[in-house]
């Protein structure tokens, strides 16, 4: 793929704030070059705000056309990334096996901080893609340090990420097992990043043997109100860590409930899946939140026998600080398209 610079050589003038708004696709988001560890940085140092609760964010709130699916509105603002905006996303579980369309899409539209007026509109799927997998493995760096095994559960767009991310910043890891309830998945991860990578991927050969194989474990498959159970209660051990992106779906609810610490992202939002009804079994208690942990707000893990579960469904308060550096990088290089308003 082009680099930036090489894609886009006539940078633009100012937008007219309250005139134009900056339109970028996904390709043009793409083509802006903002790579993994800036990426890393960046949720980081988010993070570290929401630890210090130094943002405002309220719980999402959405809609429920059917059953099976949701429409949320993320809306944040942190003071000290200058960034305020907000996602629209909706989750369609069948999407993939119904109309071969990504299970997640959505739009985000980044504000002025100083005027209020919308300054730039994109696609937000590839900042959904990128921010889980950092929040995934900045989480696991922090609670199991010096971990030389991974398990990834689901092979897709945010499986091959988290591989990626991994490498970033689990230095210590040697192996990591993938699984996907489709082997052509795991196949086609391990021929595309093997190369990529510097520790060994493994194609798990069941659930049972990647839970029992690897020190921290992480999920990125579907969303939906009854769990699966996939992963038995009986199949993770002491000093394990586990870190699901698909609420309480994949995983039997009882691994939670006996978890010595269970660690959220943003408690209100896990509350309101509660209220939702994804947590039939009631949510368990919350002993920290991840960014107080990241912070050093509050401790995570405090001996090498703690069970821990790290619940991160994502938050926009990461959404609208990348949101707010794609935008930076994109007027300084000439990207994207003006709208008028």
């Amino acid at each position: 793929m082009p680099t930036a610079t090489q894609t886009l050589v006539d940078p633009q003038p100012q937008l007219q704030l309250g005139e134009e708004v900056l339109y970028l696709s996904k390709q043009e988001v793409l083509n802006l070059g903002i790579g993994r560890s800036e990426i890393l940085d960046l949720t980081r140092d988010t993070l570290i705000e929401h630890g210090n609760h130094r943002y405002e964010m309220p719980a999402k709130i959405g809609v429920h056309p059917y059953p099976e699916v949701f429409y949320h509105a993320m809306p944040a603002y942190v003071p000290g990334m200058n960034a305020v905006g907000c996602k629209w996303i909706e989750c369609y579980p069948n999407n993939p096996s119904k109309f071969g369309l990504p299970q997640t899409t959505g739009l985000m539209v980044i504000n002025d901080v100083e005027s209020g007026v919308p300054v730039a509109i994109m696609d937000s799927t590839w900042v959904t893609a990128m921010r889980t997998p950092a929040v995934t493995v900045l989480a696991a760096a922090k609670l199991h340090p010096g971990a030389e095994t991974f398990g990834m559960f689901g092979c897709g767009v945010q499986g091959k990420e988290h591989v990626r991310y991994a490498a970033e910043a689990l230095p210590g890891l040697k192996t990591v097992y993938v699984y996907d309830t489709r082997e052509e998945a795991a196949d086609a991860l391990i021929a595309e990043l093997q190369g990529e990578v510097p520790f060994t991927l493994v194609k798990g050969a069941s659930a049972e043997a990647v839970a029992k194989s690897a020190e921290v474990l992480s999920s990125a498959t579907l969303i939906i109100k009854e769990p699966l159970s996939v992963v038995k209660d009986e199949w993770i051990s002491a000093g394990q860590t586990i870190l699901p992106c698909d609420l309480n779906t994949f995983w039997d609810p009882r691994i939670s409930q006996r978890a010595d610490k269970y660690i959220v992202d943003s408690i209100e939002e896990h509350e309101l899946f509660a209220e939702m009804g994804y947590f039939p079994d009631g949510l368990p208690a919350i002993a920290a939140e991840t960014g107080e942990v990241i912070a050093d707000v509050k401790q995570g893990r405090e001996n090498a026998d703690q069970i821990i579960v790290n619940s991160n469904i994502g938050m926009a308060v990461c959404d609208v600080v990348v949101g707010r550096a794609i935008y930076d990088r994109a007027v300084a290089l000439g990207a994207g398209t003006a709208l008028s308003l």
